[in-house]
């Protein structure tokens, strides 16, 4: 039953983001909210809405090791898994000065979870300014969105919307359904997980890190394809960007508001250097050293073998701790 639930929440999570995302996106349309914000915020932050809903579940359950283990875990399937991927099928190139200049926001908030994570336990104190950072960085977000100018992130969320020919009214009620159903299936998901890691003597911690991070982080990959295919190259890495700034802010934010956070001594050596170096690698590549930011197949090709000997590490330890 645990193993069905996991299935099942994650088949309705993936589809139910989907929608969520595109009648979000809809909705700010309609709303003439600017496309650059569209980009940056709705579509960025949406396809973290999985991850929000069962990290906040998780914490509600008291089974906060998931919750972390499910942003953090996340940040580095996004990165490896995703761009990686992505960046094999076609290299990517980084065109957009907005995503110039919110890689290193990514690198210095990554910092800054460090600071969180190194006494032992996410506070609530730690939380709020977690949250106060993100809602200072949503109002520049704003502020950037409506300055003169055209960015290529702006012109390929233009390019990625134009077929959606969607009424307010349904874009309204996509919206919330998918909403609702994102909160069923992330409770039916949370549920079969525990129930797993607590059958098999495995820590939610790893549980969130594996199974549930690269569940939730299926809508990143769907969508990222889609817009590769499409050649909207800044538009993957946008959401990449996007969607990790808000793993790491909000995800975590709202679970250690709900329910402090310990962290088990292996996120520090273990999972959080990973994070780093993947969130370093991906800041060199999207920059660009001596030229334009872009990661090539064979950047794509290191970036999905760290996933591979990540996931191997973290299958060993469960191993052999027993």
């Amino acid at each position: 039953m645990a193993l069905g639930a996991i299935v099942a929440g994650l088949v309705v999570l993936v589809w139910s983001a989907d929608r969520f995302v595109d009648g979000a996106a809809a909705t700010a349309r309609h709303l003439g909210l600017p496309p650059l914000l569209i980009g940056m915020v709705v579509i960025g932050f949406g396809t973290s809405a999985p991850e929000l809903m069962v990290s906040a579940l998780a914490a509600v359950q008291g089974n906060p090791g998931l919750a972390l283990g499910n942003a953090y875990g996340s940040n580095i399937t996004n990165i490896a898994l995703i761009a990686g991927l992505v960046a094999l099928i076609s290299p990517l190139t980084v065109h957009s000065q907005v995503i110039r200049q919110e890689l290193p926001v990514l690198g210095v908030m990554t910092l800054i979870s460090l600071w969180c994570l190194f006494d032992g336990v996410i506070s609530r104190i730690d939380a709020v300014i977690l949250l106060l950072l993100l809602g200072g960085f949503l109002g520049y977000s704003i502020w950037r969105s409506r300055r003169p100018g055209t960015d290529t992130l702006q012109t390929d969320v233009e390019a990625d919307t134009a077929g959606q020919n969607m009424s307010l009214k349904r874009s309204v009620t996509w919206t919330l359904v998918g909403l609702v159903l994102l909160i069923i299936s992330s409770r039916f998901l949370v549920w079969g997980a525990v129930s797993i890691a607590e059958a098999f003597g495995v820590s939610d911690l790893v549980i969130g890190l594996t199974v549930v991070a690269i569940g939730t982080s299926l809508p990143e990959l769907a969508s990222s394809i889609s817009a590769v295919r499409k050649n909207e190259h800044d538009l993957v890495i946008g959401n990449v960007v996007g969607s990790n700034l808000f793993n790491t802010l909000a995800v975590v934010g709202l679970a250690g508001l709900i329910q402090p956070i310990g962290v088990d001594p292996e996120v520090l050596v273990r999972d959080w250097p990973v994070m780093a170096a993947l969130t370093l690698a991906l800041l060199v590549f999207g920059i660009g050293i001596k030229g334009q930011g872009r990661i090539n197949r064979l950047e794509g090709a290191l970036l999905l073998a760290s996933f591979v000997a990540y996931t191997a590490w973290l299958v060993y330890s469960v191993v052999g701790a027993r």
